[in-house]
């Protein structure tokens, strides 16, 4: 096992090692443009920032990988919020029960998604599409379109909590998760059908392989690491807001295309994933520090999606020749 982690590291920085290069040349840059960036606290800062997109994108890894697209996450992420905290505060709802609710919200939308994607044959773009604003519209009923507070000790911790004095405890569940998924993905025949049905549907299920099975878990997958970013997400502000998620598929999309997975699907990995929500998180701490407007880093990332679909079409055509 050891040899095959070791193994997969050294693929994933062969195969990244272009983005690698920009976000060192990108980290340099900012640590001579602002004197703030290249401190412990700004790396923790980070870290801390980009955990909510690196749950997100990592289930859009697995989706994409499909050929698929889940632009429902965003909502997912202010529902699950919202609902864990309408929960605890209206219903009267423990701490875990509330959460785990809240995880659990993300899970049935995930399986809604897939079950209308597999089983009906609706296009991904769309179904997700119109969970996207279903989500969103039940988290604004649910709330009246104002925040939701509740007064728990617990929360301060679970969501800003740190360990070791320094280290969040977001970064250490964002460790976790990734670890997970990542065994899921590189060390399980359930990874291997991915890509396979990913790679060419009809020589996946020619080989016995249930297609409709592995899609479906994987808008699942989504689903439930996005309400587990909703929850989060909640946590760390001590209240659930409607508009909570907004626009944060964009950003994991943006990480997942970054990061080398092609949109065709069948290729990718989420080592890539991670250093393309690096990149997104380091540009976005850098312009802050830089007192850059926030309309001036959607531009930015617009064309970095722009761009990095424009390089997988040319590693398409290079595959081809």
């Amino acid at each position: 096992m050891k040899h095959k982690w070791g193994q997969s590291a050294v693929n994933t920085i062969k195969m990244n090692f272009g983005i690698l290069m920009g976000l060192l040349i990108l980290c340099v840059g900012l640590t001579f443009l602002t004197d703030k960036f290249a401190t412990v606290t700004n790396f923790f800062n980070v870290i801390r920032q980009i955990t909510i997109n690196l749950y997100l994108a990592c289930g859009m890894t697995f989706v994409i990988l499909l050929g698929g697209i889940d632009l429902s996450v965003g909502s997912v992420v202010a529902l699950s919020g919202v609902m864990s905290m309408a929960l605890m505060a209206r219903s009267g709802w423990g701490l875990v029960p509330a959460l785990l609710a809240g995880v659990l919200i993300g899970t049935v939308i995930g399986l809604i998604d897939g079950f209308f994607i597999t089983k009906v044959n609706m296009p991904a773009f769309i179904v997700t599409l119109a969970m996207m604003n279903i989500a969103r519209g039940f988290a604004l009923i649910t709330t009246s379109g104002k925040p939701i507070y509740v007064q728990d000790d617990r929360l301060l911790i679970i969501g800003n909590g740190k360990l070791l004095e320094n280290v969040p405890l977001q970064a250490v569940y964002m460790l976790i998760i990734f670890a997970l998924l990542f065994v899921v993905l590189n060390y399980t025949k359930y990874g291997r059908h991915l890509y396979a049905t990913g790679g060419n549907i009809e020589a996946a299920r020619f080989s016995g392989i249930n297609v409709n099975r592995v899609q479906l878990t994987a808008y699942i997958i989504s689903g439930t690491v996005s309400g587990f970013a909703g929850v989060l997400t909640a946590a760390r502000l001590y209240s659930a807001l409607p508009s909570m998620g907004e626009g944060a598929e964009m950003n994991a999309i943006a990480a997942v295309v970054l990061g080398g997975t092609m949109m065709t699907g069948g290729s990718g990995t989420l080592g890539g994933t991670l250093i393309g929500a690096l990149i997104i998180g380091v540009m976005n701490n850098g312009l802050n520090l830089m007192g850059v407007s926030s309309y001036w880093q959607d531009v930015a990332k617009g064309v970095i999606i722009i761009l990095a679909i424009y390089m997988d079409i040319i590693r398409n055509k290079k595959k081809v020749k």
